[in-house]
């Protein structure tokens, strides 16, 4: 039989066409885009090559079997792409959709490209379960595959619309997610599941809305109005990295930093708060400032920026927010983000303001051990450059948590407004001295704590500190650009060996 042409023309057009219109139409009326149009509007022009367009073409409304793949360029660089279309079974999945998404991560992991998820999907198709769960190609198989490339190449997330059930895992396992705010939602039990199991009645944007996975549970990193904005997301995070973790991250122009008066910012009273971001603008080049999870455990602010042109990471303790002691959620944060840069050859600066973990029987039950513990287990393992700056404190544990100088940073630097201490002053008085305090006349109180503080003081000098060799050097605010691009030069060819092993236990 000859070859029909018109009949394949025609089934590229329902190919491309997505669903029903009436779906296309009710999208259009939340602000959603059809998944065609994300990925134009994500990728460089011209540049996207599609594969499985004709996936489960013999079968009736199923137009690629509700899913995109393919390769293209973003800001000239290769890149691998899934996007559900949701105009299709409302992006749900079958026995085809499952396998276009394992060869497209599979394909992005071979060939060492980042992996781009451009997620709308209401799940698994219970009718197809049986084709699409259970088998070893079966939707398991997408969450191994993205593991396996986890850390090997990025992987970003824009979510769009709801993401249900096993299909939550899908950004789970990515580094950073983005959720456009009204429409995007991760959920493992639908609110009417919730409902019959747990007799709780909620709704879909009370239990996993954007909102609240970007600022309660953390699932979330940024909180976008848009889809433009996500789009944005996508390409502003590919930027700081390399396309995998063999390369570099990529260096751009260089650029002076936004004036800020450092030495200005940091007040001398440790009772006063400042604004960590503030001080981060003041160091690295202007604009370049791209920070993560901005609205979840705010007291920790991390990102990536660039230093000279060249990216860097930053892990730094805002007092604006509880006082930037480190938190439970804090403390995950912080490790997810060294890790991430430790994977992909990003040099980390600390910037420490930090009193320590947080006591007390709340936080204990939480687990502060263990998670402070995951977070020392990060920095430790982290190999890449690092350099410990104690802006104004860093007592406790907060200090190894940072960096300090037993966790073999290239430096630990130290400004004239740094204290490093098991506690604060006025903590370790009352410590030691509570029961003399107490014995002691009401008028002669004040000034026997006045001095044991001075005493303290003395102890933990900072030219001491210097002159034992526990900090390597005192500078002034103004210098400590120019220093930490010296020295992370000097660092650019450190050997990364850590330990000989398989992998270490993490305290989860």
């Amino acid at each position: 039989m000859a070859f029909d042409s018109e009949a394949l023309a025609q089934a590229r057009k329902r190919a491309v066409a997505g669903g029903a219109e009436r779906y296309h139409a009710a999208n259009a009326a939340k602000g959603k885009l059809f998944a065609r149009e994300r990925i134009s509007l994500l990728v460089d022009d011209g540049t996207f090559v599609e594969d499985g367009l004709f996936a489960n073409s013999l079968a009736d409304g199923l137009p690629a079997d509700g899913v995109i793949t393919g390769n293209a360029l973003i800001d000239g660089r290769d890149v691998c792409v899934m996007a559900n279309d949701s105009t299709v079974k409302a992006g749900s999945w079958g026995a085809r959709t499952v396998e276009k998404i394992i060869r497209i991560i599979e394909r992005a992991y071979a060939t060492g490209v980042p992996m781009v998820y451009l997620v709308d999907s209401a799940g698994a198709r219970i009718t197809d379960q049986v084709d699409l769960f259970p088998g070893p190609r079966g939707a398991g198989k997408i969450f191994h595959t993205q593991v396996r490339a986890s850390g090997s190449i990025p992987q970003v997330c824009a979510l769009f619309g709801p993401s249900a059930a096993g299909g939550a895992y899908i950004p789970a396992f990515c580094d950073v997610v983005a959720m456009v705010e009204g429409n995007a939602s991760m959920y493992l039990g639908s609110d009417r599941m919730v409902e019959m199991v747990t007799g709780e009645k909620t709704t879909l944007e009370a239990m996993g809305g954007a909102r609240v996975h970007c600022a309660e549970s953390g699932v979330g990193h940024f909180l976008c109005k848009t889809e433009q904005d996500a789009l944005d997301v996508v390409r502003s995070y590919l930027s700081y990295l390399p396309s995998n973790f063999e390369q570099r991250p990529p260096a751009a122009d260089a650029a002076e930093p936004a004036k800020v008066d450092l030495a200005a910012l940091v007040p001398v009273s440790e009772r006063q708060a400042f604004d960590m971001r503030r001080y981060v603008k003041g160091i690295v080049d202007e604009g370049s400032f791209f920070e993560i999870h901005a609205l979840w455990a705010r007291e920790l602010t991390v990102g990536f920026a660039r230093l000279d042109g060249e990216v860097v990471g930053v892990v730094g303790n805002n007092s604006m927010f509880k006082g930037g002691v480190l938190f439970v959620d804090s403390a995950d944060k912080a490790s997810r983000f060294v890790q991430l840069c430790d994977a992909f050859n990003v040099p980390l600066i600390f910037l420490s303001d930090v009193p320590g973990f947080m006591v007390g029987s709340a936080v204990e039950k939480q687990g502060i051990i263990r998670h402070g513990a995951k977070m020392i287990s990060a920095v430790s393992e982290a190999t890449v450059p690092k350099i410990c700056v104690v802006v104004r404190k860093a007592y406790g544990a907060g200090l190894y948590a940072m960096a300090g100088p037993g966790f073999d940073p290239e430096a630990t630097i130290a400004l004239p407004t740094a204290k490093i201490a098991v506690m604060g002053a006025e903590a370790a008085v009352n410590a030691v001295y509570a029961n003399k305090i107490a014995a002691l006349p009401e008028d002669e109180r004040e000034a026997f704590v006045a001095e044991r503080r001075a005493e303290y003081e003395r102890d933990i000098d900072i030219m001491r500190l210097a002159g034992e060799l526990v900090i390597d050097t005192i500078i002034e605010p103004a210098d400590l650009r120019s220093e930490l691009i010296r020295r992370f030069a000097a660092a650019r060819g450190k050997d990364r060996g850590f330990s000989r092993r398989r992998h270490g236990v993490t305290p989860v």
